[in-house]
């Protein structure tokens, strides 16, 4: 990608059917700027099909459908507040009919307190009822947070906010106790952008469950700019197109927002994010915040563990199951953090870590089956998905390496039986 000024490849995806390549990275724009780009890639031809422009590139990006795909781009509001607004693309954006959209708007979700959506993923609901593997609840239930409730009356203000005139006369308390309590700066762009969100958010759309549903699954935050939170929203059959307003002329003028409908605070810095092969379950590479930390200042979130959790979530209980998974160490502060990949097979789940080694564990019994060890960190980890008992792993030290389980290994080099009639022939001689 060094012909359109890539500094650098961070993300790929094939679509369902492996006919087209989805690949996200960082684009070198003029005086140095930098910004995120998806590019998609017929694998047919191998030509490029269009380029997308991401904001921030740690969005990556995610197939939808067979030929469409979502990206990101931000919006600052204020110091510390912005909005980010996930856009579907067509993957074919030579579009002849100019009554066919190459672009639309998805959602647009505000953002407080420095924080951003990122690592978005897309999980099909009508897979959740097979499962390749069933998990049991072994732990309380993490923090989720419903925000898509049937209530009415008391709750269906809180859904869809207060009248104008109780936003506007919560500004004005909001100056009141701002002059008496001396509110820092950034909280009182926060309680002024919560306000205005609360009369200026879309609900949920209610429906009933349905297999043609799936979730946008994506990184998120509400205290600070350290990814903390894990945000889903129901993406319905009739969004999943790309027919209808371009950049959602047919919503209300009053609704600038997207109600999210689920929220999983982890309580801790977000650094891996996988689903399972069934989309069940979603597992969660986790660096947690010492407990009862409170976050006083946005731009200083609180120091993050070495150890890495792994931990994982049914996406149709919205529960926590099982317990967190550990071996693998990262030892970056929270500003220098990266994203650092993980995969689910049937049966196992791997993960890079900046311990210099990639992991594996079964699924089935939470143990921890293999360390495997590279000169620097290892980013990436991903299984064959012909054979879940081969690994690649990919690190800074500039090599890919395959591993295989000693059980493949064993079979792969057992000398192989002599056909019989060769064995006969042999005999009469």
């Amino acid at each position: 990608m060094r012909p359109y000024n890539w500094s650098y490849t961070q993300f790929s995806q094939f679509n369902q059917d492996d006919s087209l390549l989805l690949a996200s990275g960082v684009f070198l724009g003029p005086h140095n700027s930098s910004s995120g780009e998806i590019v998609v890639i017929s694998l047919d031809n191998y030509a490029l099909l269009s380029r997308v422009r991401n904001k921030p590139y740690d969005v990556f990006g995610c197939w939808l459908t067979e030929t469409s795909l979502i990206s990101g781009n931000l919006h600052r509001m204020g110091d510390i507040t912005s909005c980010s607004v996930l856009w579907l693309n067509n993957a074919f954006q030579n579009v002849e009919s100019e009554n066919v959209n190459v672009v639309k708007r998805l959602f647009k979700i505000q953002n407080l307190n420095a924080s951003t959506i990122r690592t978005v993923m897309v999980a099909d609901c009508g897979r959740f009822d097979s499962p390749d593997l069933l998990l049991d609840v072994s732990v309380p239930p993490g923090r989720v947070f419903d925000l898509g409730s049937d209530g009415i009356d008391e709750d269906e203000e809180a859904v869809s906010g207060p009248a104008p005139g109780r936003t506007e006369e919560g500004f004005r308390r909001l100056l009141d106790t701002r002059a008496q309590l001396q509110l820092a700066e950034h909280m009182l762009e926060t309680k002024a952008a919560e306000l205005l969100a609360q009369s200026r958010t879309k609900p949920p759309e209610r429906s009933a469950a349905c297999a043609q549903n799936k979730l946008l699954i994506f990184t998120t935050g509400c205290l600070t700019y350290s990814p903390h939170q894990i945000g889903i929203k129901r993406i319905l059959p009739h969004q999943m197109t790309m027919a209808g307003p371009v950049l959602g002329e047919g919503r209300g003028s009053d609704a600038f927002f997207d109600a999210l409908d689920h929220v999983i605070d982890v309580h801790g810095h977000i650094v891996g994010m996988g689903l399972s092969p069934d989309n069940r379950y979603l597992y969660v590479n986790s660096r947690a915040w010492p407990s009862g930390s409170v976050v006083a200042d946005p731009m200083q979130p609180p120091p993050i563990a070495e150890e890495i959790d792994l931990l994982v979530f049914d996406l149709k209980t919205m529960q926590k199951v099982k317990r967190g998974l550990r071996a693998h160490r990262a030892y970056t502060p929270n500003d220098e953090c990266f994203f650092i990949f993980l995969d689910v097979s049937r049966d196992f789940v791997a993960s890079g870590a900046e311990d210099r080694h990639g992991y594996i564990w079964d699924r089935h019994y939470n143990i921890c089956l293999a360390k495997l060890r590279h000169q620097d960190v290892v980013n990436s980890v991903v299984f064959s998905p012909q054979e879940q008992e081969l690994l690649l792993t990919a690190s800074d030290d500039a090599t890919i390496k395959a591993w295989r389980s000693p059980r493949t290994v064993r079979i792969h080099q057992a000398p192989r039986p002599r056909p019989f009639f060769s064995w006969f022939a042999n005999q009469r001689r």
